[in-house]
């Protein structure tokens, strides 16, 4: 559970606290999780640490608990440096409790080093004494200067390890310690943050409210939510699946399709989306509809619809790049910087939901409107495709939909052939009523996705049945 600040200045609320937030609740399934991201200082919360930002040498002598000598004693060993302090010299094996540091000699031209606490206790290292040494050989290791104790010696942590060898930090050099030079200067954080989200994008009246206002030039909705905020909240789980398909099953505005599209001009995605919704009126343009005489199912009723008249027009200006009348959208997007008025390069198709009669999808007597089905099954691949006459063929090859439908049985042998030619057709459905038919087809295309109409489809879409 996350909770998002909506309305920073508060919604007042007789005799309560002023709400400023709502919850996100994320269901995780499988192994599925949020990955760190590239956030900005805003995500960083409201104390700043800088050390995940820059780049952070860690004290090489331990601190907090269990830090004394007889805790670890096979930390408390002896590191060896030039007496100038430039030099890392080697190290020494661990004392046993029983012997008394000042009993080792260091080499000629060295000074010994232990961890020594400010009041004078004798503590231990972070890490043991071969850990050390590979770590100096890695660069990971610098010497500081000397002190009343000995000498302040750092080290790399394992997090900050990986960022090095992964090229997040530019190295300029190797100091005469052994120690790697770093340039952090350019280094932008990848995190996943907490679960208080406080960020101006997030404001739902001048994000959610206000984009709305540009498109419409009018309050059509209420409460839409951010647009950045829906845009963090799928990024964190689609930021490294480009071609990850999102479904909101209560589209409301359309936000989330709005949020998929930013994403996906943001860094070259290829990201479906669904919106389902129902095609609701508000209740004053209910009552006024009903007084005209007008019913759900009219086109009266419907051109008013949330589906019609917010959620589809939303989704299509913002392609656009255009308000309602058709005039260019002003401002960019935050974050990206992206023109309004530039739309985006996608493509959007809108469908409305009926009922189709068992009996006739059976007999293959509506496969016109059963069509859009397949085609959405198939991946929503290219154009969905039309018929263009009334009578059926008897095969339809669609490459560019990736997808084949056989319609006449007999046609087998045929249908076979030709799709040997297109390697790119991915799905096909076969329409048969017997199941040996099904499977004995279906062999020939063992690599590809195959159904059996309309059985699939009767079994997979039909509602209201008594178990």
């Amino acid at each position: 559970m996350v909770s998002c600040c909506i309305n920073p200045g508060g919604v007042t609320r007789n005799s309560e606290f002023c709400r400023t937030d709502e919850y996100i609740f994320f269901i995780k399934i499988g192994v599925s999780s949020p990955v760190p991201l590239k956030l900005g200082s805003e995500w960083m919360g409201v104390v700043k640490n800088t050390s995940k930002n820059k780049v952070h040498w860690d004290s090489l002598m331990r601190t907090g608990t269990n830090n004394m000598r007889k805790d670890r004693p096979n930390l408390f060993y002896p590191i060896f440096v030039s007496e100038d302090g430039k030099k890392f010299m080697g190290a020494g094996d661990p004392l046993p409790l029983t012997v008394d540091k000042n009993s080792i000699v260091s080499p000629k031209g060295t000074k010994v080093i232990f961890p020594i606490h400010l009041d004078g206790s004798e503590g231990c290292w972070q890490i043991g004494k071969e850990t050390m040494l590979q770590l100096q050989m890695e660069h990971f290791v610098r010497l500081g200067g000397f002190t009343e104790r000995g000498m302040a010696i750092s080290y790399l942590k394992s997090g900050q390890q990986t960022k090095v060898k992964n090229g997040l930090y530019v190295i300029n050099g190797i100091r005469e310690d052994g120690s790697y030079i770093i340039d952090d200067s350019d280094y932008e954080p990848a995190f996943i943050p907490g679960t208080q989200w406080l960020l101006s994008t997030h404001d739902a009246s001048r994000h959610g409210s206000g984009i709305l206002r540009k498109i419409f030039n009018d309050k059509v909705f209420a409460f839409p939510k951010s647009l950045y905020a829906t845009h963090d909240t799928i990024r964190f789980f689609v930021a490294n699946k480009p071609n990850a398909l999102i479904v909101d099953f209560f589209a409301g505005s359309g936000t989330t399709l709005h949020a998929v599209n930013l994403l996906n001009a943001e860094d070259g995605g290829n990201r479906r989306c669904i919106l389902v919704t129902n095609n609701e009126v508000s209740e004053a343009e209910a009552k006024t509809l009903t007084k005209q005489g007008h019913q759900p199912g009219d086109e009266e009723w419907e051109k008013l619809g949330i589906a019609r008249y917010v959620t589809w027009e939303r989704t299509r200006c913002s392609i656009k790049g255009q308000d309602i009348n058709g005039n260019p959208l002003k401002g960019s997007y935050l974050g990206s910087e992206i023109p309004m008025a530039d739309g985006f390069r996608t493509n959007a198709v809108f469908f409305k939901l009926g009922f189709l009669d068992k009996t006739a999808v059976a007999l293959g007597r509506q496969f016109r409107e059963l069509l859009p089905v397949l085609w959405m099954k198939a991946g929503c691949i290219g154009k969905c495709p039309v018929l263009d006459s009334e009578e059926l063929s008897k095969m339809m090859i669609l490459p560019e939909n990736q997808m084949a439908i056989l319609l006449e049985e007999s046609c087998y042998p045929e249908f076979e052939q030709k799709i040997s030619a297109y390697p790119e057709i991915e799905t096909i459905f076969f329409v048969t009523d017997s199941e040996t038919a099904f499977r004995h087809m279906r062999t020939g295309f063992e690599t590809k996705k195959t159904y059996q109409l309309y059985k699939d489809y009767l079994d997979n879409f039909r509602i209201n049945t008594r178990r």
